[in-house]
């Protein structure tokens, strides 16, 4: 696995960009700077520190897909750890096999600082060989979504 870090200072208070990543107020905050990734991103369950969560879209095809994931630390304004384990094809969860080997037991944890400007969002992600490119391109992208629309 490679070890990524993606860093962005966003000028609003910690409990708004906090809560626009979460989509704790309002999940179409999450699915705006999600789209980046899919636009159809969106999450099911909750954030609770021990709570099982699916991160989920439709493919090409109008088929949901997506990760199924555990929330393994979330210390509210400061730390939200993810620990992906599986994926979902349609229905079926998907928790042991070769297609989940490679990535399974990753992690993606969200940090949030509060600056004298506003907050700075630090997000450690896991990724393999074979995704890398993708989120070093893409990651960037989220998370200027997520800049845009807290300081618009």
């Amino acid at each position: 696995m490679n070890k990524l870090s993606f860093t962005i200072l966003i000028n609003a208070p910690a409990q708004s960009v906090y809560a626009s990543m979460l989509g704790l107020n309002n999940k179409s905050t999450y699915e705006y700077w999600t789209a980046a990734f899919n636009p159809t991103s969106t999450f099911e369950g909750n954030w609770d520190a021990g709570s099982k969560i699916y991160f989920v879209g439709c493919d090409e095809n109008g088929k949901k897909s997506g990760m199924i994931s555990q929330i393994e630390l979330h210390e509210p304004l400061k730390v939200v750890s993810i620990r992906h384990y599986g994926f979902l094809d349609g229905d079926q969860e998907i928790t042991i096999g070769e297609m989940v080997e490679s990535w399974a037991g990753g992690y993606e944890t969200y940090f949030f600082e509060a600056t004298l400007t506003g907050t700075m969002v630090t997000v450690e992600l896991d990724a393999v060989d074979a995704h890398k490119d993708y989120f070093l391109e893409t990651y960037p992208k989220a998370l200027q979504r997520l800049k845009d629309l807290l300081e618009k």
